[in-house]
């Protein structure tokens, strides 16, 4: 682990260098790009504590030769081995599987459900037909199914515009899960800044302004998709989930932490929601402390070095204020959470090997 002091010198010369060139009152918040001016602990962990395994990544290495550096970085991280969100089905599923195949140990695919014919009547034997194909040809789990408000949009090829997580049609896919022990991975909703007006008060507004969510009719709203959530896990207790994401409720983990209390079925994956949470370290620590049984790394943001290091800085030093500005989107200043050993032992990798215990119970 790497560690340094930045100069306070040297930061608020480059501060007062940047103010010197630009007018605040024309400054755009696009181009607001601070850097901290304070003489504190600066940490860039050089690879995890323990060894860790990511739960939540995607396909974006297409070629053996991109596997291969990806493998490369994994190990100068500490990742052991990172499991590939296809959403995918036949044929594009199995060109995936063929390529990540070329890693034994390393790479685990899941794969996604096949809409195909879900809006006319019959729907659902050629669907858990398809998933069993894939089971054989070496998916361990789903997903990342995907619900904005308009139905089950993620898997390919087929979109089940209109089918939520609760819908009867899925039951049969469900259940068919839980006989195969295969866990679903399903991201509801999307951050709650999305949802609020993109004007001078939202507090996530750079992202809230090119991700938001336009509610149309007949779409689901923030506390409907988490309801169906809580559906499907409910109507399900022998089917594993995994709500990516905090269940995107980072803004009141109140909400997710009360799924957990009542259905042992469910798990949080915290990928991709570093900047969202790095804002409330204490806040988070002890969602952290309460919950640590039941949160899953992961990471959602690509194959770069840097990308690891991020997180693990978030979750394993005490540094305040930094930040990520290109990386996240966000304007705000970032912290770490500073978690203990016990609780990253579980977080890297304990809590993952339940889940991989639960796939090899069949």
């Amino acid at each position: 682990m790497k560690k340094s002091i930045y100069p306070f010198t040297i930061l608020l010369s480059l501060s007062f260098s940047a103010f010197s060139q630009q007018n605040a009152g024309q400054l755009l918040l696009k181009d607001f790009k601070p850097v901290s001016v304070y003489a504190i602990q600066v940490t860039i962990p050089e690879k995890a504590r323990f060894p860790v395994i990511d739960m939540h990544s995607h396909p974006y290495a297409n070629t053996e030769a991109e596997l291969a550096n990806w493998v490369r970085i994994m190990d100068l991280a500490g990742i052991t081995k990172t499991i590939i969100l296809t959403m995918s089905t036949g044929l594009r599923f199995d060109s995936i599987a063929d390529v990540y195949a070329k890693f034994p140990g390393r790479f685990e695919l899941w794969c996604g459900f096949d809409y195909t014919g879900y809006d006319k009547p019959g729907f659902g034997p050629e669907a858990v037909k398809e998933l069993e194909r894939c089971y054989l040809k070496g998916a361990k789990g789903v997903g990342e199914l995907g619900d904005k408000g308009s139905g089950e949009v993620y898997s390919k090829p087929v979109q089940g515009l209109g089918m939520h997580i609760d819908d009867a049609r899925m039951r049969p896919l469900l259940k068919k899960c839980a006989e195969l022990h295969m866990p679903v991975n399903i991201h509801v909703a999307e951050p709650i800044w999305m949802y609020l007006p993109a004007d001078s008060s939202n507090d996530g507004l750079m992202n809230a302004f090119a991700w938001k969510v336009n509610l149309k009719p007949g779409m689901l709203n923030h506390d409907q998709l988490v309801q169906s959530l809580e559906n499907a896990v409910r109507d399900n207790p022998k089917t594993m989930f995994i709500a990516c994401h905090f269940a995107n409720c980072e803004h009141d983990l109140r909400i997710p932490g009360k799924l957990l209390d009542k259905y042992p079925n469910l798990y949080l994956d915290i990928a991709a929601r570093y900047a969202e949470t790095a804002t409330i370290p204490r806040y988070m620590a002890k969602f952290y402390e309460k919950y640590q049984d039941r949160l899953i790394y992961g990471t959602d943001m690509g194959l770069e070095k840097h990308i690891y290091q991020v997180t693990f800085r978030v979750l394993e030093t005490q540094d305040e204020h930094f930040y990520e500005t290109d990386l996240f989107g966000y304007h705000w200043a970032m912290n770490g959470f500073g978690l203990n050993d016990t609780i990253l032992k579980k977080l890297y990798s304990a809590n993952a090997l339940k889940i991989k215990k639960y796939e090899n119970e069949r």
